[in-house]
């Protein structure tokens, strides 16, 4: 018969599990939590004679086996290969939410509900609100779905291979590119092993061409050692000099010159955000400045140089030297005259741009746009 400790043992397990995830950190770090909020619930009971009920009892082991099932999805991210986890990406995502769901199902035990509050238990009935209150956002973020049209692609070219190198270097912080993908493709060959054991013809094509996609970016890249961007991991900063990274630029030159992710007139897509940026364009100046400069510069100081240009004509001077670092930081083509000119003519539609980049590239302290799943997702190798 189930009790509640063992429903606490696997709402321990699931946050221990979750912080060593290589693939859906965010979504399985969310699932961890959510899985505290159940795991306060439980202490509580624990505690109590209501663990004897057995009515209680049979919704606990109902519960034990929702928690076992998130566990079991958290562990899968840890174990099982990135690539095959982020090309089927959308099904990792649509599983997280079941899963919730499923848990938060499990946890309405009819008489555990109806005994907190016929003896009004504020404390277990505070925890039992927590959790329906709780709703978690799980989706793919910007990195990982690039990596995933990457990877679905039938030829991958340059920008591809960079793609899914930035993508495994976040999953193997500490390795080189060559070691991880080895990494990948040992697991890739045991889950394909595993397929075939179980006559799953549909998982061994997909795997295969996996094998294929790490097979080929290993040969558009050889031994190519990822440098630390400072978009990505912060740097050790000693006496005020940077050290154990490269600096942005340098991370970028050996790569071909990119181009822009948002387009100059994309701002009719966002009327929201243009229409803050038209009434009030030296706030969202300040935000790109702070942002670009890693905080170097403070948006109120950013605003203040703005109107101090302004005095002097020299606003769009001032602003497209902002434009220009952004450019460097993501190694886009273009020039000084081009950023000028873009600012002195369409000054609120180049702010606007030049934000939606920033969250595009998922650069840090910009939050990216939030992800809407396909209704279906198959592969083809």
């Amino acid at each position: 018969m189930a009790s509640s400790s063992d429903a606490l043992a696997l709402t321990s397990a699931i946050p221990s599990s979750a912080r060593d995830a290589l693939a859906h950190r965010r979504n399985c770090q969310q699932l961890a939590e959510h899985a505290e909020l159940v795991q306060a619930l439980l202490e509580k009971v624990d505690g109590t004679d209501l663990a004897r009920v057995p009515a209680i009892q049979e919704g606990l082991r109902e519960l034990e086996g929702a928690l076992r099932e998130a566990l079991e999805l958290v562990e899968s991210c840890r174990g099982k290969s990135c690539l095959y986890m982020v090309a089927t990406g959308w099904n990792a995502v649509y599983e997280f939410r079941r899963v919730e769901a499923e848990i938060d199902r499990r946890v309405k035990i009819p008489t555990l509900t109806s005994l907190v509050h016929e003896f009004r238990m504020e404390h277990l009935k505070q925890a039992l609100r927590a959790i329906e209150d709780d709703h978690r956002d799980y989706t793919l973020d910007e990195l990982d779905v690039e990596a995933q049209k990457a990877m679905l692609k039938p030829d991958r070219t340059g920008r591809d291979a960079d793609v899914l190198e930035k993508f495994l270097y976040r999953a193997y912080p500490d390795l080189q590119f060559d070691e991880a993908l080895q990494e990948e493709r040992e697991k890739l060959h045991a889950e394909l092993q595993w397929s075939q054991s179980r006559n799953e013809m549909k998982q061994c094509r997909v795997i295969e061409h996996l094998i294929g996609v790490a097979k080929n970016v290993s040969n558009a890249l050889p031994s190519k050692r990822v440098a630390k961007l400072l978009a990505i991991e912060p740097a050790f900063v000693i006496s005020g000099y940077i050290s154990n990274v490269k600096s942005i630029t340098e991370s970028f030159q050996d790569q071909g010159q990119d181009d822009w992710r948002a387009d100059l007139f994309g701002c009719c897509m966002e009327p929201c955000l243009s229409f803050k940026t038209c009434l009030y364009p030296c706030g969202m100046f300040g935000k790109i400045a702070n942002a670009v400069s890693r905080g170097e510069i403070s948006r109120e100081a950013a605003i203040n140089n703005v109107f101090a240009f302004s005095l002097v004509g020299g606003c769009c001077c001032y602003t497209c030297c902002t434009r220009r670092r952004l450019r460097e930081l993501f190694n886009i083509q273009g020039s000084l005259c081009d950023d000028f000119l873009t600012h002195l003519m369409c000054c609120c539609c180049a702010l606007v741009q030049e934000w939606q980049e920033l969250e595009l590239r998922g650069f840090e302290g910009c939050q990216g746009r939030k992800m809407i799943p396909p209704p279906y997702q198959f592969m083809k190798p």
